[in-house]
């Protein structure tokens, strides 16, 4: 009645050993390391340089644990803060040969101590969020002005485009603040171009302007669209920085929306303020320019002339210095997309797509280049670099191909460089914070303090008002718990203090499960059922009851996770994984060391459940007279 197969019983022991590797690694700590990445995208970071590094901190005399390469990052851990900041030193000399000009960051870190074998195991341990690990906090105000104007210069040239493609003569095109002024020489050709761009720019809000001798037209954006604008700077600023501290692999950062134009940027971990700024301003901008054969350029190239007017020099990755005419062509945010894909002679190629704005540019600068080229410049920190500078073979539109003697990885790399975002409008730091490791630390104790002693409590409680069921009940407890910190770690998620309350709600909740098993034993007892028969009773008409409960608080866990957002979020996902792992605590693991106690016992008596109340028999009634 009472036994389980041994199928169930190596079930709970593969559980228990996965949950004991995966939850390990939370209990090394973490050791100081020096992380380098690159500083600019142009710039990767590869195998190669971890022989670099490595070479020079033997040079230096200085040992690390590891160096290895991490994603876009290469890390290295070393004993103590003392050999961190040495080596910080030295491989900031050995990858930076102009200091004035770094191409690589390289920045203070922790890592796990945990031995290699978990490593190689995915067996990695929680994240810590910033009021655990410490770290930076940044408040950053986004400048909707900047928005609404750049939105003005992209309309001055579409209006442009528009009234040159119908063939209208205007006097002259001005931006005035955030509006379009068109000037015209007679009313006739205000009234013509008024209809034209009022179909073709529904956004836009026309209106006649200055006098009868000198006409105008002023167009402004509608408040629906200027609202539009201001909400896609904002998720565009967001995106970008997400890619950005992304590519620096640093560990769970919170980027999110506050307010209409605000974004909080989360970095824990990170303790240097301004190597933060520097990750969090690292943002680049792309360009498409015409590049200038002429003789003059060839001779300022040889270095025999100067630069011609309305042109500047630039660095072609892998080519040296190239001349670029001053005017762009396309900026980065007509650029759809960019994936490396193969040309119609299998040669490695990147694909391009346009917007229509960048289509109808496009085809209209290549028809009249064509044989020239044309370079796309990639903006980082105000310097610019040329990533390529391919030829225009034939007149483009919205989708085009950049060919030529690359390989699969350059056109990999080259993608990934044109798919880097820029801002769509300036952003400034309005608050920023700092909370150091050793408040960090003073949280994780409190928060593992209130953890354990409740954890104590309860198991105390258990025994004494239990004895030998309440042991059963205090196992399955450090079971539960074992298997909730292994899928948070094995989730790689973010632990906050929300989180930890999360986890001691999950323990109390968990032990009320036993506590309903063990008094419906008790009820079978005294209603006069054998040991044997209560003890499987108990656990089969409890578990509706324990179901219930469950699913209702799980319920209200989903809702918690579905709508809430930062700290909310973090102790919804806490709350739901305890719900999940506490049923299989309760009524498997539990039921599974009461089977293995009592099941082989078939002369049962009695069970060590605590003191069970039996009613006192009724007295006989005296009899009627």
């Amino acid at each position: 009645m009472n036994r389980y197969p041994l199928w169930k019983y190596a079930m709970l022991i593969v559980a228990l050993l996965i949950g004991t590797i995966y939850t390990l690694p939370n209990f090394f700590g973490e050791a100081p390391a020096v992380q380098v990445s690159s500083a600019k995208v142009t710039v990767k970071v590869d195998s190669a340089m971890v022989g670099r590094i490595e070479e020079a901190l033997k040079s230096a005399g200085i040992e690390a644990d590891f160096v290895q390469l991490d994603g876009t990052s290469i890390k290295a851990r070393f004993a103590d803060t003392d050999t961190q900041i040495k080596a910080k030193d030295v491989i900031a000399k050995a990858v930076n040969r102009d200091p004035a000009d770094p191409s690589y960051i390289v920045a203070l870190n922790l890592l796990s101590r945990s031995p290699q074998w978990l490593s190689k195991l995915h067996a990695f341990p929680m994240y810590l969020g910033l009021d655990l690990r410490g770290g930076v906090h940044f408040l950053m105000q986004v400048d909707m002005k900047a928005a609404l104007t750049k939105k003005a210069d992209a309309l001055t040239g579409d209006v442009r485009s528009q009234l040159r493609e119908k063939n209208i003569r205007h006097a002259g095109i001005s931006r005035d603040g955030n509006s379009v002024v068109v000037a015209f020489r007679d009313a006739q050709t205000l009234e013509s171009a008024r209809r034209l761009l009022t179909d073709s720019l529904p956004d836009v809000q026309w209106e006649p302007t200055g006098s009868a001798a000198e006409p105008a037209l002023t167009g402004s954006l509608k408040p629906q669209a200027q609202a539009a604008v201001q909400e896609a700077a904002l998720k565009q600023n967001i995106t970008t920085l997400h890619n950005r501290v992304n590519e620096l692999g640093t560990t769970e950062p919170v980027i999110q929306q506050s307010g209409l134009d605000r974004i909080v940027v989360q970095l824990p971990g990170v303790q240097d303020t301004a190597r933060a700024k520097d990750i969090i301003g690292r943002t680049a901008t792309l360009e498409l320019r015409m590049v200038d054969d002429s003789a003059e350029a060839q001779a300022a190239l040889s270095g025999s002339g100067p630069v011609p007017f309305g042109t500047e020099r630039y660095m072609d990755r892998g080519f040296g210095p190239i001349i670029v005419k001053r005017q762009v062509v396309l900026t980065g945010d007509n650029l759809n997309d960019a994936q490396a894909g193969f040309d119609e002679n299998q040669n490695p190629s990147v694909n391009l797509t346009v917007d229509a704005k960048g289509a109808r540019i496009m085809k209209e600068v290549s028809r009249e280049n064509i044989g020239k080229r044309m370079a796309i410049i990639l903006f980082e920190k105000g310097k610019g670099e040329v990533v390529t500078a391919p030829r225009i073979n034939s007149e483009l539109g919205n989708r085009f191909q950049i060919t030529g003697a690359m390989s699969t990885q350059e056109a990999n790399d080259t993608a990934l460089l044109l798919r880097a975002g820029s801002l769509a409008a300036p952003m400034e730091i309005i608050e920023e914070r700092t909370i150091g490791p050793s408040l960090g630390a003073e949280n994780i104790a409190k928060g593992i303090n209130s953890v354990t002693w409740g954890f104590v409590a309860v198991a105390v409680f258990m025994c004494v008002y239990y004895m030998l069921f309440g042991l059963f009940s205090s196992l399955a407890l450090g079971f539960n718990l074992l298997l909730l910190m292994a899928l948070l770690s094995m989730l790689q998620a973010t632990m906050s203090l929300p989180g930890i309350a999360a986890m001691a709600l999950a323990l109390g909740m968990a032990i009320d499960s036993n506590v309903l098993i063990n008094e419906r034993i008790r009820e079978e007892l005294r209603n006069g059922a054998s040991p044997q028969a209560a003890i499987h009773a108990g656990y089969e008409r409890a578990f509706a009851t324990i179901l219930d409960s469950n699913v209702t608080t799980l319920i209200a866990g989903v809702a918690l996770l579905a709508f809430g957002s930062g700290p909310i979020k973090g102790f919804a996902v806490v709350h739901c994984l305890g719900i999940l792992t506490s049923l299989l605590s309760s009524v498997v693991f539990s039921r599974a060391l009461v089977n293995l106690w009592y099941g082989r016992k078939k002369k049962l008596k009695s069970l060590a459940i605590g003191q069970v109340w039996k009613p006192a028999p009724q007295a006989p009634e005296a009899p009627k007279v």
